[in-house]
């Protein structure tokens, strides 16, 4: 059966493939092969630039057009070459030496892959595919959503809403101040995250540039791998290795996106429930259905979409980030096959954000359900009102807000007033609690 979007077996290639396509630049097997081409060919002219062989600079530029206008084509001829080699790194070492025999740069062609493992590739290739993909994608979309959710709380400032501890009716707050709580949480956890550094492993076989040293012994083979790492990379070269990466770093990474996929799957389940309570209404589409059976219903169906995408994403993430540390002595194989599978949990992550950006779009403020909400539940007063009366030492005020409120489903306005009206304080102490209502008795928060 021919690979189409309707036939793949994944749907982040199926049913998801129009949202995800730029992510292919960084997740693909193609994007793989060519920031390997790009590790290769950086250190080729690093090892050039150390002297330890003459590269003219416009051969130079003619090698770095290897990577640079790498296409699929050129991808299916190094899947060839690996039916014969039965490894992909080989693979693409021999299409390279190729290039320098059409680029009469034969006599150098030994110097590809010089004193490398596999693994020299592939974990800095990962790594700095790992973080371009952040640089370029995650971190505009996440700061995105979280500009539309400031936007959010900033309109919604002067909504009063009930709150709800225990799902039961609580003291009231701000609908924007509740917006502002994600907002935060969201930064928070952004701010940690770009604090994680990129690192790679390049050493060798087992870490110790064992080939490189015995071949140039006077060239100070640490500080080259310092200094192509950073300087060439962007990545912190790890300095003490076996033959695979540390991926500490890496799965501190996996990690902070989990958390802050967690804070996103705990807005969606609020957002979820405000719809639910009729506080939202959704924006509906000419054609669209929201039920085969039921016409009326306008379901919740993008924070749903967002909440089983980040709990896919989290649950690989969190397999990733236990797995890839550990490593039997100087390496086994289990990190490849699994490392080959970073961008799906990123995929569903984006997924996800595509989804609560797009239900965000179509929410409506119901300022009456809220509204009527709050006139519905005059006992949270009970709690400003006992402790206006602690600090004019009334005696045991709670006890007495206790005995009229709890467990009662008749508390209103008047209720509450003719309570009021009873308490031996004075009129002006009287006055006071009467102006306390569920609409204004929400506190105080910082300004955003």
């Amino acid at each position: 059966m021919e690979l189409n979007t309707l036939t793949a077996l994944s749907p982040i290639d199926g049913r998801y493939r129009s949202q995800l396509d730029n992510l292919a630049t960084y997740f693909s097997e193609y994007a793989l092969m060519q920031y390997r081409l790009r590790v290769e060919v950086e250190y080729f002219i690093a090892l050039a630039q150390k002297k330890i062989f003459e590269l003219k600079p416009t051969a130079a530029t003619k090698l770095r057009q290897v990577y640079i206008d790498f296409t699929p084509e050129t991808a299916v001829l190094i899947k060839q070459i690996e039916k014969t080699t039965n490894h992909d790194v080989k693979a693409l070492e021999y299409y390279l030496k190729d290039k320098l025999d059409e680029l009469q740069l034969g006599e150098l062609k030994e110097y590809i892959h010089f004193g490398l493992t596999s693994q020299d590739v592939n974990n800095t290739a990962v790594p700095l595919l790992w973080k371009e993909s952040l640089e370029n994608e995650y971190y505009p979309a996440i700061a995105n959503l979280v500009i539309e959710l400031r936007k959010l709380a900033v309109s919604w400032k002067s909504i009063s809403m009930l709150a709800r501890t225990h799902g039961q009716p609580a003291s009231p707050t701000n609908l924007g101040k509740e917006i502002m709580v994600y907002v935060e949480r969201i930064e928070d956890q952004l701010n940690l995250l770009n604090n994680i550094p990129y690192s790679c492993k390049f050493g060798g076989a087992t870490g110790n540039f064992n080939a490189h040293a015995v071949a140039f012994p006077e060239v100070d083979w640490i500080k080259f791998g310092n200094s192509f790492c950073n300087s060439k990379l962007g990545l912190q070269r790890q300095q003490f290795t076996t033959q695979i990466e540390h991926y500490d770093f890496l799965a501190a990474h996996f990690d902070g996106i989990k958390r802050i996929n967690t804070i996103l799957t705990d807005f969606a389940r609020d957002v979820w429930t405000y719809i639910s309570m009729d506080y939202f209404k959704q924006k509906t589409k000419a054609g669209e259905v929201g039920s085969s059976a039921m016409p009326h219903k306008v379901n919740p169906i993008d924070f749903e979409n967002a909440e089983g995408n980040l709990g896919l994403a989290n649950a690989i993430f969190e397999h990733l980030s236990i797995k890839l540390p550990v490593s039997r002595l100087q390496r086994d194989l289990t990190d490849s096959t699994v490392l080959r599978n970073i961008g799906v949990p990123f995929c569903h992550t984006f997924i996800a954000l595509k989804s609560i950006s797009k239900g965000i779009g179509k929410l409506v403020l119901n300022e009456e359900a809220i509204k009527a909400d709050l006139d519905r539940n005059w006992a949270v007063v009970a709690e400003a009102i006992q402790t206006i009366l602690r600090r004019e030492h009334y005696p045991k005020p709670y006890e007495a807000l206790k005995d009229l409120t709890r467990g009662k489903s008749s508390i209103t306005k008047e209720s509450i007033h003719e309570f009021i009206d009873g308490l031996q304080v004075t009129a002006t102490i009287k006055k006071e609690l009467k102006k306390i209502t569920p609409f204004n008795y929400v506190g105080v928060s910082p300004e955003f």
